[in-house]
């Protein structure tokens, strides 16, 4: 037998030994379970002092501490549409009488039609378009040799034209020619820069920037004027002289400050 062999033959008896050693020892016992005694203790309670829940409450009130995540507000397409929207929470009434919600896109165009239509009459009234004429309607002619627009107001003479549009009964026109006398003394006092194609919103800016005091009963005026020649405001006599009133009130003291300025002038 060689030393191989004996070297094999040592290694066997090695490994059968620990064989028989690893079956011959017991594994451990487990342990015993160990009886824990019952809790009879009363139940655990959170105390919350007064100033701490009061400071709690305190914080959770302010912005800074509010994580909750707000949903942006959805965009408002503009003017109009906010006022459409202000009309259709308004009319709502309206469409729950009629009880089909599939009519409110519908209700929304109509209504921003309205409006529409509201906006393009006041800007073509405002730009002295003949509506009647558009309609095929021949429109109303004054009896009197005096034709309105494009008038030169340092040509004309007022108080002629105002006597025959009073004997004439219109009072429409009498209106007009009154407040275009305003504007020409305004005018004449530097108190408006006048040229035919300024509004008269204009001449308010001008104669607020120049004289105050003086822009509050000519805006009044300016009011009534476009009621009564743009809006075709019925006139009563006794609303024509109320107007006219005014307006003679309101040259009286243009042509009280005119006067005096003119004396202290030549003082």
């Amino acid at each position: 037998m060689n030393i191989k062999q004996l070297l094999r033959l040592r290694k066997l008896l090695l490994l059968g030994w620990l064989l028989a050693a690893g079956a011959g020892t017991a594994a451990p016992a487990a342990p015993a379970p160990v009886a824990l005694p019952a809790d009879h203790d009363p139940a655990v309670r959170l105390r919350q002092p007064p100033a701490a829940v009061e400071r709690l409450n305190d914080l959770r009130g302010q912005r800074a501490f509010d994580y909750h995540e707000k949903k942006p507000d959805a965009e408002i397409p503009g003017f109009w549409g906010r006022f459409g929207s202000w009309l259709l929470r308004k009319f709502g009434w309206m469409f729950n009488w009629l009880g089909d919600y599939s009519y409110d896109g519908f209700w929304r165009w109509v209504i921003y039609g309205l409006l529409g239509g509201a906006v393009v009459f006041v800007v073509l009234k405002l730009l002295q378009v003949d509506l009647t004429a558009a309609f095929g309607r021949a429109p109303r002619r004054a009896a009197l040799d005096y034709e309105t627009g494009g008038e030169n107001i340092h040509e004309l003479d007022f108080a002629t034209l105002l006597r025959e549009a009073e004997d004439a009964g219109q009072l429409r026109l009498a209106v007009r020619l009154g407040y275009l006398a305003l504007l020409k003394q305004l005018s004449d006092q530097s108190l408006i820069d006048w040229q035919p194609d300024k509004t008269n919103q204009t001449y308010l800016r001008e104669l607020a920037a120049r004289r105050p005091p003086l822009r509050s009963p000519f805006a009044e005026l300016t009011r009534q004027f476009e009621y009564v020649w743009y809006g075709e405001l019925p006139l009563s006599p006794t609303l024509y002289a109320d107007v006219r009133t005014r307006q003679r009130e309101l040259g009286q003291q243009l042509g009280g400050t005119a006067a005096g300025r003119a004396r202290a002038a030549v003082s």
